[in-house]
């Protein structure tokens, strides 16, 4: 068993985080994506996949700011295996603040990820990684993460 640092602690959101969940998948992609000004379309992919059956979780740093102050962000939603035909769990959004990183906070949220997807019977997990995100390859493939296709893009 994973545990947060001291400090830290883990709990369930809901659909009525949506402009906070759209806060943090725009911090992600801002990491990722520097240059890209226009992130409004993210707002799209929230509304089009969150629902009660794409749960959330929050980790919360206890300081002394009053009021809800989330630190990190797991989205799980569901996705098909296009050769199988299965339903499988899919991490839609992994995000932890620069200034909480490297203290096993993701590593925790990563467990509940999967915890979740075996709770629902899910024989597998998948989810998707910027090629430039060495970071997080090098967690998930230290999780036992596996490639499993590549997405190829051409500009026209």
């Amino acid at each position: 068993m994973t545990y947060l640092p001291e400090g830290y602690w883990l709990h369930s959101g809901s659909e009525k985080d949506r402009a906070l969940l759209l806060k943090y998948l725009s911090l992600s992609y801002q990491d990722s994506f520097p240059q890209q000004q226009d992130l409004s379309h993210l707002a799209r992919t929230v509304e089009q996949y969150l629902t009660s059956d794409t749960p959330i979780w929050w980790v919360e740093y206890c300081n002394s700011s009053p009021g809800f102050n989330p630190v990190a962000c797991l989205w799980l939603g569901n996705a098909i295996d296009q050769v199988t035909g299965d339903r499988y769990s899919h991490i839609f959004l992994l995000y932890v603040l620069p200034e909480h990183r490297r203290r096993g906070i993701a590593k925790v949220l990563m467990q509940q990820a999967q915890d979740w997807a075996k709770l629902r019977g899910d024989s597998q997990i998948g989810l998707q990684v910027f090629p430039q995100n060495q970071a997080a390859i090098n967690l998930y493939l230290g999780l036992g993460y596996q490639i499993h296709y590549l997405s190829l893009m051409k500009p026209l």
